[in-house]
């Protein structure tokens, strides 16, 4: 029987009957910035796909978003978190892959038009469907991220994706939960076509006219030897060998999800989708339940909830920034400039003492723009526009009208006192100076500053493109808007942002350097380099401390510990390590001679300079087991999170546990510093600083909260 009426209007879905005989459903969740799906629609969605399965006239179907630059953005995490058994998971999975069966099995052909974000969930409907359409615009991603929460793809998206491009591209996609550009996933037979937004949907009707008669879309893009592997069980034994070999060598084992969704891929592959979809919707059910989902979960709401907070109490809005000035024009200064180009999409006057250095900087941000156009996720226009963004200077000319003016010069109390009087004498008096030391509190720069309350530190990691997080160090004196417009800012340039009090280290330095301290104390006592970073590396760490430091700069170190020493006293009083290396001109990666060797390509990465040890004098004889390894440096950092939590330094839990986890690496498994005790218990984490402080000094002396809370039987969270 034919439809009865053309338009049906629901709380998320609108169906549309074209003259043509195509039903075009559009999307739009109400009250969500982006759409997502909810359980309590599922009633809906099923109720058009009755009505579209019973008309006989029905030439085609469209699904489409009514949010420019959301398609689908996945399913309702909620949902996920509200569930407490892993059967009820396990049926939320069955729900979303019957749904999604239903689109496939339609006898007519069903067409995805996807405008931006179409991840997870998003993603598993558009490969339901029999055609899929995506628009050229940089916000158009695709993805399978449930992995970064500790779960798979539950409705059908381990079935569906090997079908599309190939078990090796989907297991790639699924084990990494990358987000590719439409470009990509036309090449990778992922979307039929790439069109501008302008006439998605005009694309969408025309797809749909090229697969009547047909059910399937064009094949994925296979080679012959691609092809023979995956169509043999000998040759899909070595695909799946070699994903788990990959799998462990990255995850340490540490991320149960990752087994599961090869397990998932494999099975489907040998013994049909429906088996596959079974152990998906099991599997699904079972990892919701981890503690390592529910602690990446947790740190998906945090991140959330912190995008809402303007970092202060006070009842402010930012102000409007539209020109930004960087200072420096250094690695730092440069990256800098290239997130605020780039992510900001703000002018930037990028200024340098010298033309070689604003030649470095400027060759540095090109780099940048480049290697993301070369990758596809770029156009030849807006990599032009970037990169035009960014203007150099070797003096203050064009500062006039600036709005925040951020200075990336060298760890010099003296030259930034010289920056804030330069930018005094040449800015408007609501500019905002913002610094990016690591190490000299806020206070002491803002001493010869005329407005002290447009000073702020802001305190970005390196490599700045890469590393998440930003902190943004308040004084007392620091205006509450200055602090909302800086958050913004850093918001805008792509970062996870939170708000520390001033102070020798801020939270991230100071909670990593007793960490440091710790390793090079082991070191000293005989334990191997390489033992000690993997080890750590296991703990879920993605690099090791010496490797970091050697990243960092063992001269960028030098310069932090003196600073956190004179704060501190004598438990972050740095081993004699350091000292010795720089005498030797052991800078790190960037001289080519640190802790590692970086002056040849090695067989099985980098290794470790064995002349450091005859250079400090010490025998690698001390066999030292991993448990005591990670208690003597992980306990250390933990217990300085703790006393940083104690005195006001981080604003919140929330806070502590998201900068360890974006600033440092410590593993998001474990859901941060305070979570991890938790989860270890305060008690057990007072007895054993105590019996390591009985066994190697008062460094380890647990900080008075932990001892009270381990008396009172309190958490740091209550869930």
């Amino acid at each position: 029987m034919a439809m009865e009426q053309t338009n049906t209007h629901t709380d998320g879905f609108a169906l549309d009957l074209r003259d043509d005989g195509i039903a075009v459903i559009t999307i739009d969740i109400p009250g969500e910035r982006m759409n997502v799906l909810k359980a309590e629609y599922m009633e809906q969605a099923n109720a058009l796909a009755e009505q579209l399965e019973q008309d006989r006239d029905l030439k085609g179907v469209i699904y489409i978003s009514g949010k420019p630059g959301s398609f689908i953005a996945g399913a309702d995490i909620n949902m996920l978190a509200a569930c407490r058994t892993a059967d009820e998971v396990t049926e939320l999975s069955r729900g979303g892959q019957r749904f999604f069966d239903r689109i496939e099995a339609l006898p007519v052909p069903v067409v995805a038009a996807i405008d931006g974000v179409c991840l997870g969930g998003g993603l598993e409907l558009a490969m339901a469907c029999h055609g899929r359409v995506a628009t050229d615009s940089n916000n158009t991603k695709l993805g399978l991220p449930e992995v970064q929460l500790g779960l798979l793809p539950g409705s059908g998206g381990t079935q569906r994706m090997p079908r599309l491009v190939g078990i090796p591209s989907a297991l790639d996609l699924m084990l990494t939960g990358k987000q590719i550009t439409a470009q990509r996933a036309r090449r990778m037979g992922l979307v039929d076509d790439v069109v501008p937004a302008s006439i998605l949907l005009a694309a969408a009707v025309k797809r749909v006219t090229e697969l009547e008669g047909k059910r399937r879309s064009r094949k994925p893009r296979r080679g012959l030897v691609q092809t023979l592997l995956e169509r043999t069980p000998p040759g899909r034994k070595l695909i799946f060998d070699k994903a788990r070999k990959t799998a462990e060598a990255k995850s340490k084992g540490n991320y149960p999800a990752l087994p599961r969704i090869i397990e998932c891929v494999e099975t489907g592959a040998a013994r049909g989708m429906k088996q596959g979809l079974e152990l998906e919707a099991r599997h699904f059910g079972t990892l919701a339940m981890t503690p390592e989902a529910r602690q990446l979960m947790g740190i998906y709401f945090a991140t959330v909830d912190m995008k809402k907070d303007h970092g202060t109490s006070a009842d402010v809005e930012p102000r409007p920034v539209r020109r930004v000035a960087v200072l420096g024009a250094g690695l730092m200064g440069a990256g800098i400039s290239y997130v605020t180009s780039a992510k900001a999409e703000l002018p930037v006057r990028l200024k340098d003492v010298s033309a070689e250095g604003l030649n470095r900087g400027m060759q540095h941000i090109d780099g940048e723009i480049t290697s993301r156009r070369k990758r596809g996720g770029l156009g030849e226009f807006e990599a032009g526009r970037q990169l035009r963004r960014v203007t150099p200077t070797l003096d203050y000319s064009g500062f006039g009208t600036v709005d925040v003016v951020i200075e990336a010069v060298f760890e010099d109390l003296d030259l930034k006192h010289t920056m804030v009087q330069d930018v005094k004498a040449h800015c408007g008096g609501h500019t905002i100076f913002a610094s990016n030391t690591s190490s000299i509190p806020i206070i002491r720069i803002a001493e010869g500053a005329k407005r002290p309350q447009n000073v702020i530190g802001m305190h970005y990691f390196s490599p700045v493109e890469k590393m998440p997080l930003l902190e943004v160090i308040a004084t007392e004196q620091t205006a509450p808007e200055v602090i909302a417009t800086t958050v913004d800012l850093g918001r805008r340039q792509g970062k996870t942002v939170i708000v520390v009090k001033d102070g020798a280290g801020f939270y991230v330095n100071r909670i990593l350097a007793p960490y440091i301290n710790e390793a090079a104390h082991l070191l000293r006592e005989g334990v191997a380099i390489d033992h000690i970073d993997d080890t750590l590396v296991r703990f879920g760490f993605p690099v090791g401390p010496f490797a970091l430091l050697d990243e960092v700069g063992l001269d960028v170190s030098g310069k932090v510990a003196p600073i956190l020493h004179e704060a501190f006293g004598d438990r972050m009083k740095p081993a004699d390590a350091t000292e010795r290396l720089l005498e030797d001109g052991r800078y790190g990666k960037k001289a080519k001679k640190g802790f590692y060797r970086y002056d040849q390509r090695r067989k099985g990465g980098k290794k470790v300079d064995s002349s450091v040890y005859k250079l400090l004098d010490i025998q690698t004889e001390a066999s030292l087991n991993p448990e005591e390894i990670i208690d003597r440096t992980v306990l250390m950092m933990v217990n300085e999170a703790a006393r940083c939590h104690e005195e006001g330094v981080i604003r919140s839990l929330r806070d502590g546990d998201i900068g360890a986890i974006f600033g440092i690496g410590f593993p998001p498994f474990r859901g941060g510093p305070f979570r991890y005790m938790d989860a270890r218990g305060i008690p057990e984490v007072v007895e054993r600083l105590q019996q390591l402080e009985a066994e190697h000094g008062a460094r380890f002396a647990p900080a008075d909260i932990l001892v009270t809370m381990a008396e009172e039987q309190r958490r740091f969270h209550a869930d």
